[in-house]
Parts: structure tokens; sequence; C-alpha cells
């Protein structure tokens, strides 16, 4: 079956973040392995740049424009790291980028957004359509949009991702992968199944926006009311249409999360691990730690997708 993004595309990406992106580390835990009764492999985008796994689609798909495209800019929507991304990706392109953020959005990574010096747009995530806003801007401004997920070229970075951790780490029974959008979980499953085609690839959602799992048991996409979870970066209402191809094509299951764990995640990577999470990177690992599949005796790798968190709200989370 012929997708969008190829195996093929996720290896170009690669020789095109080489120099550019991280390859962030693989961590290990004994005290997780022990109390998982599995062993884990933590691949850490919370250390890529601006702190999430989102520059390594950013950066692929604005690399990959145009001479004039890239001349006018480009337009996103997102509520924090793929704005980062975005932003960060077209400053090192030196071309202008503007933002379309919810109000809400978490303070850190607006800053950053900012910083980095992106134009930010501020719309109501509740009562206002982001990608019609982000649509009438482009076509006013001659911009290009990069979504977040469903996207060819940013579905290939994301995977990167993935065929880094298989590289390092070898045969793996399981990857867990944090689910919002699908492009990362799309990216992930190109790259492991064509890598090691027996594995079995678990996509991770929040309880409270649970639209991929709706869509697979439909088979077609459904569309959610914008869900209410601490994950923010995964609170998207429906998948992409190029990522759904991929996932219900190739997934071996989709399971949630409620929030909770999460908080409890948090406070584990902070204390064993000495490294700070925020809670859509903690999905994948909570979903393991919590035994939501039987792992025992696996080896089991684990996607901790970002790391950036508003420090009075991980003040408060951690109690």
């Amino acid at each position: 079956m012929k997708f969008c993004t190829s195996y093929e595309d996720i290896v170009q990406a690669s020789n095109i973040l080489k120099t550019k992106a991280v390859q962030t580390p693989v961590f290990t835990s004994r005290t997780a392995n022990q109390l998982s009764n599995a062993t884990l492999y933590f691949k850490c985008e919370n250390y890529q740049h601006v702190g999430a796994f989102k520059f390594r689609g950013a950066f692929n798909a604005i690399a990959k424009l145009s001479e004039d495209q890239k001349k006018r800019g480009v337009i996103a929507y997102s509520s924090g790291n793929h704005a980062q991304a975005v932003a960060y990706a077209s400053k090192l392109h030196n071309i202008p980028a503007l933002i379309v953020m919810p109000y809400d959005a978490p303070k850190i990574k607006m800053a950053a957004t900012k910083e980095y010096g992106a134009e930010i747009y501020h719309y109501d995530r509740y009562t206002e359509n982001r990608e019609t806003i982000a649509k009438t801007i482009a076509d006013d401004r001659g911009l290009t949009l990069i979504p977040p997920y469903d996207h060819p070229d940013v579905i290939a970075g994301q995977g990167t991702c993935a065929k880094e951790l298989i590289e390092e780490v070898g045969e793996l029974d399981y990857l867990f992968v944090p689910l919002g959008g699908g492009g990362l979980l799309a990216g992930s499953l190109l790259s492991a199944k064509h890598l090691l085609p027996s594995i079995r690839v678990i996509g991770i959602e929040p309880e409270a926006g649970n639209d991929v799992q709706q869509s697979l048991k439909k088979g077609e996409i459904v569309e959610i009311p914008t869900p209410k979870s601490i994950a923010d970066g995964a609170v998207t209402t429906h998948v992409g249409y190029h990522n759904f191809e991929i996932i219900r094509h190739y997934v071996n299951d989709i399971i949630t999360v409620p929030d909770k764990p999460l908080i409890e995640m948090m406070k584990f990577f902070a204390e064993r691990m000495k490294m700070i999470v925020e809670p859509t990177g903690c999905l994948a690992a909570a979903a393991v730690m919590e035994k939501y599949l039987p792992v025992r005796q696996k080896k089991i790798g684990i996607i901790v997708s970002g790391g950036n968190v508003d420090m009075q709200q991980f003040a408060y989370w951690m109690g």
C-alpha cells in the first residue's frame, strides 16, 4: 500500500536533520524496570531543540520549501510545541513565521515562540477553528502552511525519532508512542515496522481525547469537541488524514490514559530520573508503568515526546 510518506522519506529527513537536530539520549531506569517487570528504553525528546520532537518535522518541512516559499514565509497553528518548532526552524532558515496559538496556551511555550522571532495570532480554541483562521491568513499573505501533523514532510521528520531509537538499542518487542494528531505515531510506525517487522506499536491518547481510538473503531476519521486534559500537546479534535491512513494500516493498538497517571509519571521522571517531562510527554511511559498492557519480560521503547511545562504549574502538580 502506498502512503504519503515512506521509510525512504524518513531516511532523507534523517540526512537533512543530521547536523540540525539533537540525537536525543536514550535513558534507562532500574526502578522503572523493576516496577514494570520489563526492560524499558526512554527516547528523551525533552532534550531536543525547543524541548520536543516537533523540531524534527518542522525543520524537515521548511527545509524542503522552494526559495520563493521561504521568502514569503510560513504559518502554523499549535498550542505550543509545534509553534516553537516552526518559529525556531524559521529562525534558522532566516524566514518570517506567524503562529496561530490559543489564548490559554502554556505561557512558557508562548514566550519561547516569541523569543524565536515569530509573530503570534491568538484565538479561542473552544469557539474558533484554528485551521480556518490559518488558511485565511495564509491566503491573504501568501504564506505556506506548515501543519502540526497532517503533512508528508512533517511525518517524515517525526519518524526519525523512532529510527534513532531502534538503531541505538536494537530489537524491541513494543514501541509506545504519545498520540495527538498522529504525526509522531505515523512516522514511528513507518520506521518501526520497516526496521523491526514483528514489533508491536501502541499509540497512547489522553482519555478525554480518544478521537483516534474512535476513528479506528468506526473505520473513518471521527471529529470530537476540543478535549480538556493536562496533556495539552495531544488535545486535538481529529487525527490527520495522511496520518490516519498509516495508523490504521500499521498500529497494533490505541489505549488511553487519564490525567492522574500523567501527574504520577511526571513525579517519577523528576524524582527518579532527574528530568522534567510535560504531561503529553508522559503518555507512553504512564501507559507502560500503569500496566495497561501485559509487558512482563518484554523489551520496550518509550518515546518521551517533550518537556515544555510551566514551572508554576509543574510545582503545583508535584505537590
